[in-house]
């Protein structure tokens, strides 16, 4: 029998770690119950939305599974329906199980709408998932692997059709449609003590590239009526000695960034000491770590730990979701707002740990104004990325049982994303959309982080900044339209003239602008409204020259010529006469930005 595991990820980069869970669990649990058995082979596929339909329905017949277990979460449930429709139209005889966060919770309603689903796995998987198999190879003793047939729709697929085991009903963690089609759920599956779950990864072959998932703990202590993990309120982790083995996997192959995947990382302060202190003690100089933390539980000893760490080994994504203590109480959150705001600035103080942190749109009892000053209040906190997200209403969430009570109006289809509220009309979400795409264009890109800074200070408040470029870019005739790297600094210096009235402060921004512009990257093509270099020439080529000679300013250039090195590096002189040295050999380990170096009056010599 041949069982194929499937993920539609999001991206590329991403991998599913449940799948790979699932495989591993069910294949040392059948190994140990009898391995004289039947043999049941595991295959997992991987996939992406941005893949069309028919190439990965292709992949799936190719295989032949006699089962295919599909992963669901919001960014892929409708993909997934479609493909399960037209797979069992091709492969008439292979069974279709479904299991992820989006159909946990309706399992009975996606088995009414779904026909061509036999099964879904409610919640945590591994369990559920091995005691189908050893059921199902009980029933099945005697076939071999892989009986889906050999010429696809209308042909056989093995001598006889593969029929659900009887014994169904004595497996906990599923819902399932009988013969005649009655849909029956079963028990909740008893959560499994996660030192029970082998590790994941037997090798590291087609993650080239790609991000790593990993968790160390399940559950969440927490209640927020929005989430899901609210669900599962108890919290088990594994054993440290397990997680550092593991860890070391990770760091002896040098990958490049491990996800943690717990709720709450943190929130047992022994266990997140443990893993820091491990990995800051083994760091292999390349690893970057990610950790969701709750930042008002950390304290002295905790960011002590992380004050000593290479920049760059970890980052931390922070959930503020909104600063609004009426907000906080009715979505059962507990959050102490200024201890998050005093050790969110005590980090950024740090200099070596990029900080991400959420807000949510369309929460209750937040209207504009106040959501305003939630967005000002965590802007202040200068994260390094602030993701303005949407309330999803997630289904077997605490907020859509109070949808009503809320006057929720979202969307029909997942991710279920709010379109209004009682206090947040379409109109408004409409106006934080906008605000939205600016702060991904010109905060959280990085790449104008000079200028933005100084520019709010132009205006009554952050917000206020954001929501009038992007009223700017809509009455320009800018929305809607896929600008280059180049034109986005184009599009904001104009922004600037339209807004800025004193003349020398725009001639400021102009070179704050440049140097945004050449910290990234040693551009070939420049903006029109740069200032011309040509008659600095000989001045930078006699420096350049000099420096080739005997190198004092740039580290690791030895053996270039002076006509390498310019082109390896670049000098820009400002309107002061000042001038800045970006220096691409040597960048910033957090952002990736070009060392800099200031010259004070180096354009006056000409």
């Amino acid at each position: 029998m041949k069982v194929l595991l499937a993920a539609v990820n999001a991206k590329y980069i991403h991998s599913n770690l449940g799948i790979y869970s699932l495989k591993r669990y069910a294949e040392e649990s059948l190994k140990q119950r009898d391995a004289r058995r039947p043999a049941i082979r595991i295959e997992l596929g991987e996939y992406t939305i941005n893949q069309t339909e028919e190439s990965i329905l292709q992949d799936i017949y190719r295989r032949r599974p006699d089962v295919v277990g599909f992963s669901c979460y919001i960014w892929n449930i409708v993909y997934i329906k479609s493909l399960v429709r037209d797979l069992k139209k091709v492969l008439p005889k292979t069974r279709i199980w479904l299991g992820g966060p989006e159909v946990s919770y309706n399992s009975r309603e996606v088995l009414e709408t779904l026909p061509e689903a036999e099964l879904v796995m409610l919640g945590e998987g591994e369990g559920a998932f091995a005691g189908l198999l050893a059921a199902e190879r009980g029933n099945d003793a005697g076939k071999s692997g892989g009986e889906a047939g050999k010429d696809g729709a209308g042909t056989e697929q093995g001598e006889k059709p593969i029929r659900l085991s009887p014994r169904l009903s004595d497996i906990p963690g599923i819902a399932w449609r009988d013969g005649e089609g009655n849909i029956t759920v079963n028990g909740p599956a008893p959560l499994l003590n996660l030192d029970e779950l082998p590790f994941p990864y037997e090798s590291l072959e087609g993650f080239e590239n790609r991000i790593l998932y990993y968790e160390s703990s399940r559950g969440c202590p927490f209640s927020c009526s929005y989430c899901l993990s609210s669900i599962d309120k108890s919290v088990r982790f594994r054993s440290i000695s397990l997680v550092k083995e593991e860890l070391s996997f990770f760091l002896n192959h040098r990958v490049s960034q491990v996800k943690f995947v717990d709720r709450t990382f943190n929130c047992k302060k022994s266990h997140a000491l443990a893993i820091w202190r491990f990995i800051s003690e083994n760091d292999n100089g390349i690893t970057n770590f990610h950790f969701e933390i709750a930042a008002d539980l950390l304290d002295n000893e905790m960011l002590s730990v992380l004050r000593e760490m290479r920049p760059g080994l970890i980052q931390l994504e922070i959930g503020v979701q909104t600063t609004n203590p009426d907000t906080i109480r009715e979505i059962r959150r507990r959050t102490d707002l200024k201890r998050l705001a005093e050790n969110v600035s005590s980090i950024h103080t740090f200099q070596n740990i990029h900080q991400h942190l959420d807000l949510i749109a369309g929460l209750p009892f937040e209207d504009l104004e106040r959501f305003k000053k939630s967005f000002n209040d965590v802007y202040r906190m200068q994260p390094e990325q602030l993701q303005l997200g949407f309330l999803k209403v997630l289904k077997g969430s605490a907020m859509e049982e109070r949808a009503s009570r809320y006057g929720l109006v979202f969307c029909f289809r997942p991710p279920y994303e709010v379109l209004a509220t009682r206090w947040l009309d379409y109109g408004d979400v409409l106006l934080l959309k906008g605000v939205e795409e600016m702060l991904e264009v010109y905060y959280n890109s990085g790449q104008f982080e000079n200028t933005m800074r100084a520019l709010s200070g132009e205006f009554e408040d952050p917000f206020s900044m954001y929501e009038s470029l992007s009223a700017w870019y809509e009455r320009e005739g800018l929305s809607g339209v896929s600008h280059s790297r180049l034109a986005r600094y184009e599009i904001l210096f104009r922004f600037i003239g339209a807004h800025v009235t004193d003349s020398h402060r725009r001639e400021e921004y102009r070179d704050r602008l440049a140097e945004d512009l050449y910290l990234r990257e040693n551009v070939k093509s420049r903006p029109s409204f740069l200032r011309d270099q040509t008659p600095y020439k000989e001045i930078v080529r006699a420096f350049f020259k000099k420096e080739a000679e005997s190198p004092r300013y740039l580290a690791g250039y030895e053996g270039y010529t002076a006509r390498q090195i310019i082109k390896m590096a670049h000098m820009e002189i400002l309107g002061d006469g000042a001038a800045l040295l970006f220096d691409y050999k040597n960048r910033d380990a957090r952002f990736g930005n070009a060392a800099v170096t200031y010259f004070e009056g180096m354009g006056k010599q000409v």
